[in-house]
């Protein structure tokens, strides 16, 4: 719109009339101003305007009266505020969210209000979307910003009789929890080896694109490629396999790409009715020669980079730091990891920061920060581990992380299994806190004084019944302020795929998608 709008007071286009505009934008006071001066301006002969989200009547009454030649002929509203990944995973692409969630209860607030309104909006559109009132609204208690985006969400839902569905009668409905990232700095930190996971984490996955340009042997039309589970059928039924399933599925993949072209060799055709068959054929085996060669160029990179990164050897103390407490087996491996060249700067400053968050209370972590320092890692990079422990620390986030003292021994006892049942295992040992949240929902076990109920928002006896630890959800839909990852969208897939017999779903939906990167980068705003 304001590139339109540009180029229009510039060159001062003439009207097109016999042209229909069609715009699709989300209800911003921003967007509104745009349209207002296309309305103005009446180019086209009529606008159908459609908007992502709810228009409030101010926006409504803005655009009424800018339309003075009387061209608008319809205003709806289609919810669809939010961009969908997975059946069961979805964002809002809204970066820089983690200085957002710090600055909340704060005086900083008010800087960062529109992202604060992007992120509510979000939630809204999604439940509007699923046509779903909530029976009950949760929150994580540590998070200053979760607190306020529930309590918010509730009294928008209070205002607007557009939220306010049928529910079935006795069923558990829907529970809406609202989480911080800060509560598992962990997750975002890690080595990842699903397919979607990985390539995000190291290539990159944005807007469902991977770009490979620069590296190495990567053909022209394969510099930037789609990777989306709507429109790539093998994405789709191999984007939550470990690295060695889908080095097996591209090997069958392959093998069946040759077989069916084999079939189709030109050197076989003899008639003319062959040659009409093979260019009929000839578009899907374009498409599929395309899908086959996106798919080996990037199982390519990723073993390139698992190589020149050691990776599989970072990977498996990541997970040891993440699960496990033996502190001085882990000071002695991470001084080695720390002084190795084989060990990239960027991998030695996750590592750090690992540790860091495990044992930040040992007082030792300047003697870490000399290492990191002595190792290669900048100066700047080590001066976030203490960016990272005000952020994430153990006073700043809620409780879970690492346990307690009641789950300790079991949490040991279950990483120590999976080190024995053998070396896949081993880079799978972590599950993110969302996990255990869902678990300790589901047996009504969830305090209320680690995560509160939105006063008010327990609407019916089932929803009473859970917000005491009682009746179990039909479903629970997920925001986490601050960005989630794709491992956590992994592990909620596996979860709805073993509960389907239970009728029990789980939605997760984030400020954005992170790798260690972005979240790193994002890390680096909140200590302004």
């Amino acid at each position: 719109l304001s590139s339109r709008d540009n180029n229009s007071n510039n060159n001062n286009k003439a009207e097109v009339g016999h042209l229909k505009a069609i715009c699709f934008c989300r209800p911003t006071p921003a967007n509104i101003d745009h349209l207002g001066r296309e309305l103005q301006q009446g180019r086209f002969q009529e606008y159908h305007l459609f908007f992502s989200g709810i228009l409030t009547s101010g926006l409504l009454r803005l655009l009424a009266e800018s339309d003075v030649k009387e061209r608008i002929q319809q205003v709806q509203e289609f919810y669809a505020d939010f961009l969908p990944i997975n059946e069961d995973l979805w964002t809002l692409q809204s970066r820089h969210s983690l200085v957002m969630t710090t600055a909340a209860g704060t005086s900083w607030a008010p800087k960062y209000a529109t992202q604060y309104e992007r992120n509510l909006q979000g939630l809204q559109s999604m439940l509007l979307a699923l046509k779903k009132q909530p029976s009950c609204i949760r929150y994580a208690g540590s998070s200053p910003c979760a607190e306020e985006l529930a309590k918010d969400l509730h009294d928008a839902i209070q205002a607007d009789d557009i939220f306010h569905f049928r529910r079935p009668a006795n069923k558990g409905g829907l529970l809406a929890l609202v989480l911080d990232r800060k509560d598992d700095p962990v997750t975002p930190l890690l080595s990842q080896w699903t397919y979607q996971a990985m390539v995000h984490e190291l290539l990159g996955l944005n807007n469902h694109r991977v770009i490979l340009k620069g590296a190495p042997n990567i053909a022209a039309d394969l510099e930037e490629v789609v990777l989306s589970a709507a429109q790539d059928d093998f994405f789709f039924g191999n984007r939550h396999k470990n690295f060695g399933e889908l080095g097996e599925a591209i090997q069958k993949l392959l093998k069946e790409y040759q077989s069916t072209t084999a079939q189709h060799n030109t050197s076989n055709l003899s008639t003319i009715e062959d040659m009409q068959a093979f260019m009929d054929k000839f578009p899907e085996l374009r498409s599929q020669s395309h899908n086959v060669s996106k798919h080996v160029a990037i199982m390519g990179e990723l073993a390139r980079l698992v190589d020149v990164c050691s990776l599989m050897d970072v990977s498996q103390f990541e997970q040891e730091l993440a699960c496990a407490d033996d502190h001085n087996a882990h000071w002695r491996e991470l001084m080695e990891k720390l002084k190795s060249k084989a060990i990239k700067v960027p991998d030695k400053f996750r590592l750090g920061l690992l540790y860091a968050l495990r044992y930040e209370s040992l007082g030792n972590l300047h003697m870490v920060q000399s290492a990191m320092t002595k190792g290669g890692v900048p100066q700047d990079m080590v001066n976030l581990l203490q960016v990272m422990l005000r952020y994430a620390g153990a006073k700043s986030r809620g409780p879970g992380l690492y346990g307690d003292a009641n789950n300790l021994m079991s949490k040991m006892t279950k990483s120590i299994i999976s080190s024995v049942q053998g070396v896949e295992n081993v880079y799978a040992q972590h599950v993110p806190l969302v996990m255990d949240t869902i678990q300790s929902l589901l047996k009504g076990k969830l305090s209320t004084r680690t995560h509160p109920v939105v006063p008010g928002s327990a609407r019916n006896s089932a929803a009473s019944s859970q917000s005491s630890g009682g009746m179990i959800p039909d479903e629970i839909l997920i925001f986490m302020v601050g960005g989630v990852t794709y491992e956590e969208g992994t592990k909620i897939h596996e979860f709805n795929q073993a509960m389907k017999a239970r009728g029990i779903q789980v939605v997760l939906g984030g400020s954005t998608v992170h790798n260690s990167t972005s979240f790193l980068d994002e890390l680096k705003t909140t200590a302004l």
